[in-house]
């Protein structure tokens, strides 16, 4: 990939700051990919901590932004994206529905899709395309798990300020025509996404929509696409 990928450093620290709240942790590296691996994390966690009520899919990648030409590649390629975009939220939610059934409280499932998939930005290669499928993945498991209290929805972010968007390889996406741009140099390029006159929004604003999706106060809300996106969805 053309930009940092999440490292076990990264669980570890996510490990520390779950048990410095004094809460208990179960962290599992799986690959969404192999549906044995996603079942036997899931087992692991529901057999130590007894039960399953929040699920958030938020694996994904973006394809090279300077893909291959030739058909043959370019749907290897397109295959391998949507495979985890798409295909891998379908199989974290297959791994994990049948625990938060059997939690007996309904649950949320909130899956992590992008601007991308509300309307078509030039993220092609199996991004946008995995992206708008996801919408369509989350109303059928809302009809599906609806009988059960159990809520589906999808999160649509715009840029988030990460290390995804702030590296060269994407921001000489949005600035093509410099060679080595920084990150004051892409600015300009990636409002072009919004509505609202801003580059980027911060992680927290997706986590606290996921919160927002993840609590009581949004008990009646599912099969819905919830854009945290400065009005892209509307430019």
């Amino acid at each position: 990939m053309p930009y940092p990928l999440a490292t076990p450093d990264d669980l570890k620290e996510t490990v520390r700051a779950v048990e410095a709240l004094g809460r208990r942790v179960v962290a599992r590296q799986a690959d969404v990919r192999d549906i044995d691996q996603l079942l036997a994390a899931v087992a692991d966690g529901v057999g130590e901590l007894g039960r399953l009520d929040i699920v958030c899919a938020n694996a994904g990648i973006v394809p090279p932004f300077v893909g291959p030409t030739d058909p043959a590649s370019r749907s290897r390629a397109f295959a391998q994206v949507v495979d985890i975009n798409l295909t891998g939220v379908f199989r974290t939610v297959e791994a994990c529905k049948q625990a938060v059934i059997d939690s007996g409280d309904g649950g949320s499932i909130i899956v992590t899709s992008s601007l991308a998939g509300l309307r078509a930005i030039g993220a092609g290669g199996g991004y946008g395309e995995s992206k708008h499928g996801l919408v369509g993945l989350v109303r059928c498991y809302a009809q599906e798990l609806a009988p059960h209290h159990i809520r589906v929805n999808s999160i649509h972010p715009t840029n988030v300020r990460t290390p995804m968007l702030i590296n060269e390889a994407t921001m000489r996406a949005f600035r093509p025509d410099l060679e080595h741009p920084t990150e004051d140099d892409a600015l300009e390029g990636f409002q072009t996404l919004n509505l609202l006159p801003v580059p980027y929004i911060e992680a927290a604003d997706v986590s606290d929509t996921v919160l927002f999706l993840a609590s009581a106060e949004s008990r009646f809300i599912t099969g819905a696409a919830i854009p945290v996106d400065a009005g892209g969805a509307v430019k």
